[in-house]
């Protein structure tokens, strides 16, 4: 299970409670409408992230999560992936998001990106821009780290598939890794049912004959879908999740009390 209605990203410790959030539209590289959440920091960033949910699409869990990077000084756009085939968000109980991934293409989740890296760079000036992906995002977000047009500046996955084929026809991360040109911060679940520690080694494994930087890290005990602010007992392994994604996106530190 990924995210559910309730699910709500962990708090960042010492974060500056400033930020602005709104929906937007954008037009994907290949035409498609492109339904955004934008989250602002107060002060103006040059580091940006794009947001690339699990396969229930643009939920409120990922707007908060915007909200909680753009909160420490990051610039955020969390994207939905189903304006080919679906109305916007928001989207009742109802909606199939299991059918709707089945209909995305690898196709048209680089246009998306591209279409989302496009305008953090020339409407928000920003220099540096990331990925940041959740199971179905997290595996498309080890795969852009493979296209040089994106100029990433690094890739983060957390409990995204690595090998194998999924709801589309993107290839499996694992599968080139040859390919990277941007540093990989890979986050796993210890005790994810689904993605077990023979999937993570052969990932990392990969991941070592690469020639970009990567981590990779399989927190004990955790499921997946851990980094949930309603999983309590898992709260120090997303407290350490949130501490390594901030280091590797070389995050503004905090200001100072007074």
């Amino acid at each position: 299970m990924c995210s559910d209605p309730d699910s709500r990203p962990p708090l960042v410790p010492d974060a500056e409670a400033q930020a602005s959030g709104r929906h937007a539209t954008l037009t994907a590289a290949d035409g498609a409408p492109l339904s955004v959440y934008l989250a602002a920091p107060a002060v103006a960033s040059s580091i940006g992230i794009i947001v690339l949910p699990d396969y229930h699409g643009l939920t409120p869990f990922y707007e908060a999560l915007a909200l909680r990077f753009a909160e420490v000084g990051i610039e955020a756009l969390a994207v939905d992936y189903y304006g080919r085939s679906a109305p916007p968000p928001p989207r009742g109980p109802e909606f199939d998001h299991v059918a709707h991934s089945h209909q995305t293409t690898w196709a048209g989740l680089q246009a998306d990106t591209v279409a989302a890296a496009r305008f953090l760079r020339r409407e928000r000036g920003i220099e540096r821009v990331y990925t940041v992906g959740f199971c179905f995002g997290g595996r498309t977000s080890f795969l852009l780290g493979t296209l040089p047009q994106l100029d990433l500046a690094g890739v983060i996955g957390f409990y995204g598939w690595p090998v194998g084929a999924f709801a589309n026809d993107s290839p499996a991360p694992a599968d080139v890794t040859s390919q990277l040109t941007c540093p990989v911060l890979a986050i796993f679940g210890g005790a994810d049912a689904k993605i077990g520690p023979a999937e993570v080694a052969l990932f990392e494994a990969a991941l070592a004959a690469s020639p970009v930087d990567h981590r990779v890290l399989s927190y004990e005990g955790a499921p997946h879908s851990f980094f949930d602010r309603a999983q309590r007992e898992h709260a120090a392994a997303a407290a350490s999740a949130w501490a390594e994604v901030l280091a590797f996106l070389g995050a503004p530190a905090p200001p100072e009390n007074g």
